[in-house]
């Protein structure tokens, strides 16, 4: 592709460079660059794009694209643009022959439920005969093919690949986590979402955003349209104060859910029970009785998100009851660990405290004893949160084992110690243990019969972030090990 043509949506680009270059390529990362690409130096986080330029172009690298002005001895071959990121999406789009233009494209934004309501929005899709990928926090399904997620969305680059792969495989949508950190760094700028779908906003993330208002901004841009106007429809959790607050902007098509009775997707009826979630709700078309196999009330309002999707998209009623009752469980979300023991073991990637006050609270509704949780709390995080898990933790427990979670570049102890002043307030029994594994077989050493263990923070995720390391940890292969080492195991 000609760097004229590959350039033409993005605005206010300063080419100092042949428009009829031949693009073969396009790369953010250094490592990544092939003979003919076009450079994007992006200055991160962490590591300015610009260090490398010169790697770039040893690579192979034709042109660079920057917002700087280009050095004094570079010559020919600079693209000087506005934003960078806004550019790289832009372009990334184009190269790619714009494929989210050509799929059902579903994202889905908010502090918790994502993941859930991602898994039960493809499986759907998949009891309807529409071929999906699947963006997220676990993992990113592409063409029959699955990919370690190193964000929960990815970069704007790295996602038009994927959608265009997801095309060429025949497939017709795409389901994807959109996080507060993509929408700030505009990786999916001008990206045209049939479905936006707002789960809700809690205290998370705040180490990044600052305040709870910039939090949702970043949220709401989803919403407003990032370059491409709002999503052809909305749906929006009506419970949610701050999925109030959506509510007021101008969308071609409005879809809200929840318990709320002025919900266009809601309950009328709903009971569960170790086997799941049996309910009837009300939706546009009707009644729609549907049986889940996952448990709580956080998973109701997954299933409402999902079904307020499905009724966007006109799938059939049919296929919406096929695909709840398809999905089983997600990794890592109340995610069960059963060796014969008598009591529950649920592994959740719980690390706010409302997704943690839900989980207990769901965890309590299945007890026939008592609730034991083993938490922490990530380091280089948010550290207001703290004491407010702690507080959540000690209150809807019966006991509390407290560790670390992903300590990073902190001392566990410290973190510990900030976690521990909201379960003191609690007033009620707990432990604390630095290392993880020791905590986990406490509490399972200390379950009974119709008890239930809870062990959060981490769900899916196989490794732990120390300072100096990052060492393989699961806590489901990690507990099931425990259980079997304490005599249990499967028969």
């Amino acid at each position: 592709m000609k760097l004229a043509q590959l350039l033409q949506t993005v605005p206010e680009a300063e080419i100092n460079a042949d428009p009829e270059l031949e693009i073969h390529s396009l790369a953010y990362d250094s490592r990544r660059v092939s003979p003919g690409a076009l450079f994007f130096a992006i200055q991160g986080e962490k590591a300015d794009g610009h260090r490398f330029i010169p790697q770039a172009l040893a690579s192979g690298a034709v042109a660079v694209v920057s917002e700087r002005a280009a050095p004094p001895d570079h010559g020919s071959g600079w693209i000087r643009v506005p934003k960078i990121r806004r550019a790289l999406s832009e372009a990334s789009r184009t190269f790619y022959g714009k494929p989210d233009t050509r799929l059902i494209l579903v994202g889905i934004t908010g502090t918790n439920g994502k993941t859930t309501t991602s898994y039960l929005v493809e499986s759907i899709l998949a009891a309807a005969g529409i071929p999906s990928g699947l963006f997220g926090t676990i993992e990113y399904r592409v063409a029959g093919r699955r990919i370690a997620a190193a964000n929960t969305t990815p970069e704007s680059l790295d996602l038009a690949a994927y959608l265009a792969e997801v095309l060429n495989a025949a497939g017709r949508a795409a389901v994807m986590e959109v996080s507060s950190h993509a929408l700030a760094q505009e990786r999916v700028w001008g990206f045209r979402f049939r479905v936006a779908v707002f789960t809700n906003l809690t205290h998370d993330h705040l180490d990044y955003h600052g305040t709870i208002e910039n939090y949702f901004a970043a949220k709401r841009r989803l919403f407003e349209g990032l370059g491409t106007g709002p999503p052809e429809t909305a749906v929006i959790n009506q419970d949610d104060p701050w999925g109030a607050r959506l509510l007021s902007l101008s969308y071609p098509r409005l879809i809200t859910y929840g318990m709320n009775s002025e919900a266009h997707v809601r309950v009328e009826q709903w009971a569960q029970g170790p086997g799941g979630i049996q309910a009837t709700l009300i939706t546009p078309r009707g009644k729609l009785p549907i049986d889940s196999p996952l448990v709580g009330r956080p998973n109701l309002a997954n299933i409402l998100a999902s079904t307020a999707v499905a009724e966007a998209l006109s799938l059939p009623v049919e296929s919406i009851r096929a695909g709840i009752a398809a999905l089983r469980s997600v990794p890592g979300r109340f995610e069960r660990v059963e060796e014969g023991q008598p009591f529950l073991v649920i592994v959740d990637y719980a690390h706010t405290d409302d997704a943690l006050r839900q989980v207990l609270e769901t965890a309590r509704g299945l007890a026939r004893g008592r609730v034991i949780v083993v938490f922490g709390c990530g380091g280089d995080r948010d550290r207001t949160k703290r004491p407010v898990m702690g507080e959540v933790a000690g209150s809807l427990s019966d006991l509390a084992v407290l560790t670390s979670d992903n300590p990073r570049s902190e001392d566990p102890l410290v973190i510990m110690n900030d976690v521990m002043v909201g379960l003191q307030k609690a007033g009620k029994p707990y432990v604390a243990e630095v290392d993880r594994q020791t905590a986990i077989r406490t509490a399972l050493e200390r379950a009974r019969p119709g008890d239930v263990v809870v062990i959060a923070g981490k769900g899916h995720e196989s490794y732990q972030i120390l300072k100096d390391q990052t060492v393989p940890f699961d806590d489901r292969q990690v507990a099931r090990g425990l259980l079997r080492d304490l005599g249990y195991g499967k028969q």
